[in-house]
């Protein structure tokens, strides 16, 4: 879905009548969140956020990933699988918590595609063993079962079913909270001083424009710790400089990554929007094609984008991947030697 416009506007009218909607949306997020999640064997690390997407989570994801898995560490990922279609046995579960979700599936890039198991799914995995399935602790058994020494969710903070020991909160720095009104009235998954008060770190994305490590100093009384990353796209973007382009993306801002070009000095000559998790047809492909062709320019997307392409058509596509730079380069390494040598003590 595309968020609509009011989410980042002050509140107005569609705000104000969507209220009671959220009024039960926060309730139910508030219910889930008084639940005590079951503890596992191994350490848990959970990268979440407070809106519906967009803040930068699973570029942190990979990033914590990949030096877990540079100092040996047999670390595995869990997600739910966002934008796959549901399996046989896959009723999920509600708002309310009801359903009987599908057995957790271990994610082979080679054999499953975006549908099977969800675009963030098929990045993750190029990392290290991912599990998808909307039931954490199943899966968690399951990755523990596999040999996993720790894990690492993307997403799943608000969900309340397993004990995250390291609970990371990732939040824009350019939109922040957007009108600060829960779903769906707003961006917001649950009450904001609920969701900071669940959390052990912020991490705030870009420039913070909006002023939230203010809002996190003000709002949380035990000084929680706040680190700063950019994402800043690959080197292999240079390449594109100069040259005709189309870029397009589906992500839930795709603005972020048209202005990330530009800010490298790859101006598109178009730049087309989807929804997040797009699912691309033969028309959409054939329309981008078609203006590839009229402007006689390069199609340029995302590797979330490029994983939920047919084969045929990504070989016609330049990929641009995205990394975190750290304002403290140090930050990171700090904070995964403070977690695991917690972690060991404690057990």
């Amino acid at each position: 879905m595309r968020a609509p416009a009011f989410w980042s506007a002050a509140p107005g009218v569609g705000a104000r009548l969507l209220k009671p909607a959220s009024v039960l949306v926060e309730a139910v997020a508030a219910r889930r969140r008084a639940r005590v999640g079951e503890r596992v064997s191994v350490p848990v690390l959970c990268c979440g956020n407070l809106t519906a997407g967009g803040a930068g989570k699973t570029t942190l994801v990979l990033d914590l990933g990949a030096r877990l898995r540079e100092r040996g560490v047999a670390v595995h990922f869990l997600t739910r699988g966002y934008g796959r279609k549901p399996r046989a046995r896959d009723t999920g579960a509600n708002i309310f918590g009801r359903g009987v979700p599908e057995e957790s599936l271990l994610v082979d890039p080679d054999i499953h595609n975006a549908a099977d198991v969800g675009d963030e799914a098929l990045l993750l995995a190029r990392i290290a063993p991912c599990w998808v399935g909307a039931d954490r602790v199943r899966s968690a058994r399951a990755a523990i079962a596999a040999g996993a020494t720790c894990l690492v969710m993307d997403d799943g903070f608000q969900n309340p079913g397993l004990h995250k020991d390291l609970a990371l909160l990732v939040i824009d720095g350019a939109s922040g909270l957007g009108n600060g009104r829960v779903i769906p009235a707003g961006p917001l998954r649950e009450n904001p001083e609920a969701g900071l008060a669940a959390a052990d770190v912020v991490v705030v994305t870009g420039e913070d424009r909006v002023g939230v490590r203010a809002w996190v100093e003000k709002r949380s009384p035990r000084g929680m710790p706040v680190l700063r990353a950019w994402p800043v796209m690959e080197p292999s973007v240079d390449l594109l400089r100069g040259r005709p382009v189309v870029a397009f993306a589906g992500l839930a801002r795709p603005s972020k990554f048209f202005r990330a070009l530009r800010e490298r000095g790859v101006v598109p000559l178009r730049a087309v929007s989807f929804p997040d998790h797009y699912a691309y047809r033969r028309q959409d492909l054939a329309r981008l094609a078609r203006i590839a062709l009229r402007l006689d320019a390069t199609l340029v997307t995302t590797p979330k984008d490029a994983v939920r392409l047919p084969a045929y058509f990504r070989r016609h596509v330049t990929v641009v991947g995205v990394e975190l730079a750290w304002a403290d380069p140090d930050a990171p390494e700090s904070l995964l030697d403070r977690w695991l040598e917690r972690e060991v003590t404690a057990r």
